[in-house]
């Protein structure tokens, strides 16, 4: 009898475990999508070099987290480590690459590997802010996305905008000649380096990480950035004036690591693209329209900006064609990238 009834619970049991796992496997995920309690969740880290109010981290905030935690069903968390606090831009890419940090959002640290990953900054090459979005968000930008994912492991979840790059400086900059007494900080890739050293300043290579510091103790002059990033990173408080060169174009990236990306259910990766197209969107939004208002709060700083007339762009333009004609000679797909570029609408 004893025995009976221990087959009996035993079988009672098992029966109760079967059906909690069934049902667990028709779970909904909230937000209406179907999806199983047996998708695995995470916590995504999404690092940046940006301060916390510049256009990359308010919409990372204020679309790009809520969107990707609503449209998981809160199987995805997101974490934002803005202004370097998972280091530079070299380290939190490698982070990226290597999967310890789950999300970044590089600028094109990764040319010097991906050469094509360059183009967009380019001197002089992006007409303006309808023209990159243009160029990144259609079929060139899916190209670089391509390549960037076979060379270095990681998966482009949308471009966004830095902006036009211009020279902030303790040293006015108003001709061709103001450059020779210039000391330079330029980032630490090839086509900016040379640029610098095409317009005749002396450069010095540095993260931006490390540019504040720098310039206070005037170890460089200047440094070239978007005027977002100027504000943002106060740097304002140790330059008196801006060129407004607007001698190339930066994006970046928001990339995956992409040994997690091929782990994520089909809810997720939707999850991540459709926020990841708001969030971009916004950013880019944010970016074109800030540039008056970025300007007007820099001006009640002290800051003095410097139109440069046609002359001096021409004589900027012609002094850096160098850097194309090396890159034409270098890589066969140069000419015909730069020329699809030019010929986006």
């Amino acid at each position: 009898m004893k025995k009976w009834i221990y087959t009996l619970v035993f079988v009672l049991a098992v029966t109760t475990v079967l059906a909690a796992c069934g049902g667990k496997e028709k779970g909904q995920a909230a937000g209406g999508d179907q999806a199983g309690s047996s998708e695995k969740s995470y916590t995504l880290k999404v690092a940046n070099y940006y301060g916390l109010d510049h256009p990359q981290n308010i919409a990372l905030k204020d679309k790009f987290k809520p969107l990707v935690e609503e449209k998981s069903g809160g199987s995805l968390k997101v974490e934002i480590y803005e202004n370097n606090k998972l280091g530079g831009e070299k380290e939190f890419y490698t982070g990226v690459r290597n999967g310890t940090i789950e999300l970044g959002v590089p600028g094109m640290i990764m040319q010097a590997d991906v050469p094509q990953m360059g183009v967009p900054e380019w001197p002089f090459l992006m007409r303006d802010f309808k023209h990159a979005k243009a160029v990144l968000t259609g079929p060139i930008g899916q190209e670089l996305a391509a390549e960037l994912e076979k060379q270095q492991g990681v998966h482009v979840l949308a471009w966004t905008a830095n902006g036009f790059r211009m020279v902030s400086s303790s040293k006015k900059v108003a001709s061709m000649g103001d450059f020779k007494s210039l000391r330079l900080r330029m980032p630490n890739t090839p086509v900016f380096v040379k640029l610098g050293e095409l317009l005749g300043a002396t450069v010095s290579p540095m993260p931006l990480s490390e540019v504040f510091t720098a310039l206070e103790q005037k170890v460089v002059h200047g440094q070239d950035n978007p005027i977002g990033v100027v504000k943002a990173n106060g740097f304002y408080e140790v330059q008196k004036y801006i060129l407004e060169s607007r001698h190339g174009f930066t994006p970046n990236v928001l990339i995956i690591n992409l040994k997690l990306w091929n782990g994520l259910s089909d809810n997720q990766k939707k999850a991540l693209e459709e926020a990841a197209k708001e969030y971009a969107d916004y950013q880019w939004q944010l970016s074109e329209e800030s540039y008056e208002s970025d300007k007007k709060f820099l001006m009640e700083k002290g800051m003095e900006f410097v139109t440069p007339d046609q002359n001096f762009m021409t004589q900027m333009q012609t002094a850096v064609q160098p850097i194309y004609d090396d890159y034409y000679s270098k890589f066969p797909w140069a000419k015909d990238l730069v020329e699809k570029v030019k010929n986006t609408q």
